[in-house]
């Protein structure tokens, strides 16, 4: 097994039920934050971590997300023909030069275990990142370069974990956390999905990036179907953490649940603020907006 982790898998196969009629036809991981699809966030937080394969497991009607990765000459050639060589440029450099990418095919909707098991023909006996595109990550250090530098300080599987409210416990897989290491590395001994707040052994919460070792690939093989009769990727990192193989790290960034229909209006507003070609006018509409609610 290779120490340093140049390939990262991205689940995109999911059918995006929560946000119909407009996943109908278009994948989810397409949905734009103001002009840039969710998915792209995650491609490019894993290749400024240094990744140079990109592994995209979809299913189907997923056909355009490989669309949004490849070339597109006839529209290139359009933009440069209209003098727009900075959209061309923009349009051409989706996936930077020396980035590959490889899309591979769910069969069947069994679950995120299932799916990262569908990536094993493509990441063989290396070690990898997963990132689910659902979880935007905003910040000056994003979790995929935190995961990779824990793992060239242990390698191991590392979650990117944070701390969540009380309330909020039964929607995630929870941690059994064990001692914080100087380096700011938790052991972890075991996690729970969904626990009910009562029953929660912590409030650390495991999220959408996590980097595994190729062994990983032997346990979902034999694993029985869990919840909702889904191969579950939590039942996978509950045997390892049981054999002391797991690690965690807190994510330094800001997530949002894309997946849920008020995380990705507030990734919209956010991001609409953050940016300056938008901030002061949509600043301006929203205390307009706010004021004849205060109105009304």
């Amino acid at each position: 097994m290779k120490s340093r982790v140049t390939k990262a898998v991205f689940p995109v196969a999911g059918l995006g039920t929560r946000f119909l009629p407009a996943t109908k036809a278009m994948p989810k991981e397409l949905l734009p934050i103001i002009d840039k699809p969710i998915v792209q966030y995650a491609v490019e937080e894993a290749v400024a971590a240094g990744i140079t394969e990109l592994i995209f497991v979809t299913g189907r009607n997923k056909r355009a997300v490989g669309d949004h990765f490849d070339a597109n000459l006839e529209l290139e050639a359009q933009l440069i023909a209209k003098g727009k060589t900075e959209l061309r440029d923009m349009v051409r450099n989706i996936v930077p030069e020396g980035v590959a990418c490889i899309f591979l095919r769910q069969p069947e909707p069994l679950g995120l275990g299932h799916a990262v098991l569908c990536a094993e023909p493509a990441v063989g006996d290396n070690p990898f990142v997963v990132l689910l595109a659902d979880d935007l990550m905003q910040g000056e250090t994003l979790p995929t370069t935190s995961l990779l530098r824990a793992f060239a300080r242990k390698p191991q599987t590392v979650l990117s974990v944070s701390e969540v409210a009380p309330e909020d416990v039964s929607k995630y897989g929870i941690l059994r956390a064990g001692v914080e290491d100087a380096d700011g590395l938790i052991t972890v001994e075991g996690i729970v999905e969904k626990p009910k707040p009562e029953d929660a052994p912590s409030r650390l919460a495991s999220f959408g990036r996590y980097v595994f070792t190729p062994e990983v690939f032997t346990l979902l093989r034999g694993l029985a179907p869990g919840a909702g009769g889904e191969i579950q990727l939590a039942d996978a990192i509950d045997h390892l953490a049981r054999q002391g193989k797991v690690a965690a790290i807190t994510n330094p960034s800001r997530r949002y649940d894309c997946g849920s229909k008020f995380g990705y209006l507030t990734a919209i507003v956010d991001h609409a603020i953050a940016d300056p070609t938008y901030r002061d006018a949509f600043a301006a509409l929203l205390r307009e907006r706010l004021a004849d609610l205060d109105k009304g």
